[in-house]
């Protein structure tokens, strides 16, 4: 699964699962963009990381949730390597209450990130994927998205979103070679977990047949075979990487 000469652009990825996904990618071979919207300082310790191990990455600032920032994000990315090969769509936020606490900016705020920049980072690099070789659009969901979850009535919906967004992608894509696919994490290893407080994630733990939080690098990995040539006649599918959770 190598991705030698494969621009990718991750968005979100100064830390968290974004962070693994750039990193894995950039020791496989390809040219990597690091996408943030504030942690400048995040974002150049994955490139300069990704340069370290032999690999070649720049930062790239962008609001997802802003077109015009992601279009010029793209801009960017076409002077320093050209066309993008590969799009990762990871970038998102949660804002978790109840429905009955939830607010109308509570909603929005998620929505215009996490479908929002969906949007805006396809729109920006819908002709790369569909002209390249081997385009690859990658949306990043949750088995939040596939099983609801209390307190997370925006971020599931967003979530869910993606799997019709990915099919429906696939479809008009699919007469140029290039492929859409959804990775479904479960939960994962990470920064965002930690803050869920011990007896809840002792009870998440018990759902996971596998018994087991996920690592960056199960996430990763599978991501890095969506993106390869290896998955080219895969299009249209949601990847359920969550330990063997029902949904």
């Amino acid at each position: 699964m190598n991705l030698d000469n494969q621009t990718c652009v991750v968005t979100g990825s100064s830390r968290g699962i974004g962070r693994g996904i750039a990193k894995d990618l950039g020791a496989h071979g390809a040219n990597v963009v690091v996408n943030y919207r504030s942690s400048d300082a995040e974002a150049r310790a994955v490139v300069e990381d990704i340069r370290e191990n032999g690999g070649n990455a720049i930062a790239a600032q962008a609001d997802v949730a802003k077109l015009d920032e992601v279009q010029a994000m793209r801009e960017t990315v076409a002077d320093e390597f050209g066309p993008a090969d590969v799009l990762v769509n990871n970038a998102g936020i949660t804002i978790d209450k109840k429905f009955e606490n939830m607010t109308r900016e509570d909603w929005d705020t998620v929505m215009n990130v996490n479908l929002g920049g969906v949007f805006n980072g396809t729109k920006a690099f819908y002709d790369d994927i569909r002209d390249a070789e081997h385009g690859r659009l990658i949306n990043i969901s949750s088995v939040v998205g596939q099983q609801g979850n209390i307190g997370q009535a925006n971020y599931a919906t967003t979530k869910s979103g993606l799997f019709g967004f990915t099919r429906t992608l696939a479809l008009e894509l699919a007469h140029t070679g290039s492929t859409a696919n959804c990775v479904a994490p479960g939960f994962v290893k990470t920064d965002m977990l930690d803050e869920v407080p011990e007896r809840v994630q002792e009870k998440i733990l018990r759902e996971i047949p596998l018994d087991r939080f996920a690592r960056v690098e199960d996430i990763a990995g599978i991501v890095r075979f969506v993106a390869s040539e290896e998955s080219s006649y895969m299009t249209g599918q949601v990847l359920g990487v969550n330990g063997g959770m029902e949904w």
